[in-house]
């Protein structure tokens, strides 16, 4: 099967790594946001279940049916909306989870209607490149800021990922991995004790539409969404020079949400940060075989979906910065073909630093993330120095 040949050992560790970084990332928020709802521990275990199993089935059938890697993930920013809004609104589970549905309702319609592809197609590649680097930038940073708590196990990580770029770069980065598990194993910084492997059982809540839920919720969540999520997704597919149909996977991510959101499944979108790592050479050095890399992903997440009540465990048992030293390590290479995409055009050089410098900033407003507004304010730019001038903005 060309499956099995197209397989490696690079793209399994590719896939982990965006695992490990999608689920330390962001699973904090998801517990916050359950907890502001009011939701009980099985309700809990039950939306850790029901977002690692749509974002697995999902990031499986996608990448197996277009043989090109698409990764997807929960709503991120979606969760800190859900953690600072719902709660204090009054809204229970009931009324979220019918705003859930709301909001894949919202995303299906999005996809199957072809309007965030052409809106996406309008954006020049030199804009989505820096879009792109802008997101992942943060987290190269956040590589290095981790010395100042662990600079011996940060430091190892680094030395090895440059020998291994220079002698082996195709294991590089399962190199890195090795070395700082062994070094947080040597420095008694691994705690496996706190691990307690257990099934996880889906916990269905029948679901209340209200109007309150409608404009405090599923509005909210579905903007946040496709402006902080699915906009940077996209952008990290057309930076690696793949050319999957945007408006399918949109629709699959919504379809997704709206059969698992009784479950506690909120938002599915396109994976971005974790994305990228399954599209750099890393993955494998054939693009054609990368999609391998977001296949092992979903069949970890599958795998986290099936024992979700260990998940704080796991938290617990590495430390955040051996997850940041290696994420920010992986990203290299994507975030240097990023930025030179972005000024290689000079007609479209300064609207892309511009995107790439709001992105980095981090910038919220009115609970919309800084990939939106960069991109805002790059086509802001755009237009202002190429309205009617002839130059082409796409």
């Amino acid at each position: 099967m060309r499956v099995l040949q197209d397989g490696s050992l690079s793209a399994a560790v590719a896939g982990f790594v965006a695992v490990l970084v999608g689920f330390t990332s962001s699973v904090a928020l998801v517990f916050q946001a359950a907890s502001a709802l009011g939701a009980t521990p099985a309700q809990t275990t039950s939306w850790i279940w029901a977002l690692g199993l749509g974002t697995g089935l999902t990031s499986i059938a996608l990448s197996l049916r277009y043989r090109q890697p698409v990764l997807t993930a929960w709503s991120t920013p979606g969760a800190a909306v859900l953690a600072a809004s719902a709660g204090a609104g009054g809204l229970g589970m009931a009324e979220a989870t019918g705003a859930f549905i709301a909001c894949g309702v919202l995303i299906t319609l999005s996809g199957l209607s072809g309007l965030f592809e052409r809106a996406m197609n309008r954006i020049p590649a030199a804009m989505a490149s820096a879009l792109l680097a802008g997101v992942l930038a943060r987290f190269g940073m956040e590589a290095f800021l981790a010395l100042q708590s662990q600079f011996g196990l940060v430091l190892a990580m680094f030395l090895v990922y440059l020998l291994g770029r220079r002698c082996w770069p195709r294991y590089a980065v399962p190199g890195v991995l090795a070395v700082g598990l062994i070094g947080a194993w040597m420095l008694g910084e691994l705690h496996g004790s706190a691990v307690q492997w257990s099934l996880a059982w889906p916990v269905w809540t029948t679901p209340q539409f209200t109007l309150e839920g409608f404009i405090g919720v599923a509005l909210p969540l579905f903007v946040v969404t496709m402006a902080s999520q699915n906009l940077p997704g996209v952008a990290a597919i057309r930076a690696a020079g793949y050319d999957t149909p945007v408006s399918p996977l949109i629709t699959w991510t919504g379809l997704a949400t709206l059969v698992l959101a009784p479950f506690g499944a909120y938002a599915l979108n396109l994976a971005a940060i974790t994305a990228a790592l399954c599209m750099s050479p890393e993955a494998h050095a054939d693009p054609q075989r990368r999609y391998m890399a977001s296949v092992m992903a979903g069949v970890f997440y599958l795998g986290v979906a099936c024992v979700a009540g260990a998940v704080v465990g796991l938290l617990a048992a590495v430390p955040r910065e051996l997850v940041w030293a290696l994420a920010g390590l992986a990203l290299l290479g994507t975030i240097g073909a990023g930025l030179a995409t972005a000024v290689k055009d000079e007609s479209h050089r300064e609207a892309a630093l511009v995107t790439f410098l709001v992105t980095l900033s981090g910038v919220t407003l009115w609970g919309v993330g800084s990939a939106f507004w960069g991109v805002v304010a790059g086509t802001l730019a755009l237009m202002v120095q190429h309205y009617r001038t002839g130059v082409p903005r796409s």
